[in-house]
């Protein structure tokens, strides 16, 4: 083989591991590996570019602890520091003002999470959502919708939910968002418990579980149009049971539904037009169970999902982590992501369309660099 040819391989060559190293990846940041306990992740918020914030719980053989992971340079250091009460989400109006949900109330900062002062003992919440300083909502199972005015300190319940045609014991809202602080959704679902409440685990009794059929749950939303004053609300029966949902700015939302192991599908993502309220399906994989999404708002939308092993799809071993990106909602590119990123749920946050992470419910957070 001639130099001059050799040279021209050498190139090539070279050409194409730039062009390999130049797609955009996930890589890791932080990786919580110790032999003796886990860190179970339950939320990641990123109020701005460089302060970002994973709040779960410490899991060894005797305790749970629970424990805030933090940042203040972009994800190239993290810290752990100890929390008072166990986390279960995170919302922040601005850079410096967020509240965390917890199991037996609602926390307050006015620092970015440096430090967090209890305002309620409001429990059974799962999430909140704040317009302003002062007026937000909170959802949670048992029907709840919470409405307050100041700030978290005392909580009302929303009459609208009385008038929910649906169980107050079966139904659990699970999405609340809102765009331009005016229109605003909350959504869940409701379905009567199964006949056999003492059943194993799907996971110990595999092949009754496939053997079940998926029934269809009530899958319940409310709708504003007026920061929060009026509400108007619809059940639909369907398949699946709706776990988040989130606004775009482009007036339409991106939402995800799951399914017992017995469906086809592990999950489905539905995009739906908020001003003409039509939605189709966008993705469904047999084998990855969709977990979170997100829309950068310059046209590309992420889902993160789990890789299911074989066709129990909540085994105790975590499956491995998946990240697609569309330019079309139509076709999805799987992204290259850490091998070692395995998880049961994956929850993805960002501070603009050129800062984005997710993490995972074993103790990785990773961002995705271009």
């Amino acid at each position: 083989m001639s130099g001059k040819r050799v040279l021209t391989l050498a190139v090539l060559a070279i050409s194409v591991c730039a062009l390999a190293s130049a797609e955009p990846r996930w890589r890791m940041q932080y990786f919580y590996d110790e032999l003796r306990s886990t860190l179970v992740i339950n939320d990641l918020k990123f109020p701005s570019a460089r302060r970002g914030l994973a709040v779960g719980v410490l899991q060894d053989e005797h305790s749970t602890k629970p424990v805030m992971v933090a940042t203040n340079d972009g994800g190239a250091t993290w810290s752990i520091q100890k929390l008072k009460d166990h986390p279960l989400s995170l919302f922040f109006l601005n850079d410096s003002l967020g509240w965390m949900v917890t199991a037996r109330g609602v926390w307050r900062t006015d620092e970015g999470g440096l430090q967090w002062n209890k305002v309620s003992g409001q429990s059974g919440i799962l999430r909140v959502y704040f317009l302003n300083e002062n007026r937000g909502f909170a959802i949670g199972p048992r029907k709840t919708i919470l409405e307050t005015s100041d700030g978290g300190k005392s909580w009302s319940a929303l009459k609208v939910a009385e008038k929910v045609p649906t169980s107050t014991a079966n139904t659990v809202f699970t999405a609340i968002d809102f765009l331009a602080g005016r229109f605003g959704i909350i959504a869940g679902w409701s379905r009567p418990p199964q006949r056999n409440a003492y059943r194993l685990p799907e996971w110990m009794d595999p092949e009754s579980a496939l053997k079940r059929r998926e029934l269809p749950a009530s899958t319940v939303v409310l709708e504003t149009r007026d920061s929060g004053s009026n509400w108007n609300s619809q059940v639909t029966s369907m398949f699946g049971r709706i776990s988040l949902l989130r606004i775009s700015r482009a007036a339409s939302a991106l939402s995800v539904f799951e399914f017992d192991d017995s469906f086809e599908y592990a999950s489905e993502v539905f995009r739906v037009d908020l001003r003409t309220g039509k939605s189709w399906r966008v993705f469904r994989e047999k084998d990855r169970m969709a977990t979170d999404v997100y829309e950068d708002g310059e046209g590309t939308a992420y889902i993160a999902a789990i890789e299911c092993a074989g066709k129990l799809r909540r085994s105790p071993i975590p499956g491995k982590l998946k990240i697609f990106s569309s330019g079309d909602l139509k076709s999805w590119h799987v992204m290259p992501v850490d091998y070692r990123a395995v998880a049961h749920q994956a929850i993805l946050a960002a501070a603009g369309p050129a800062h984005i992470w997710a993490a995972t419910d074993t103790g990785m957070i990773l961002k995705l660099e271009r």
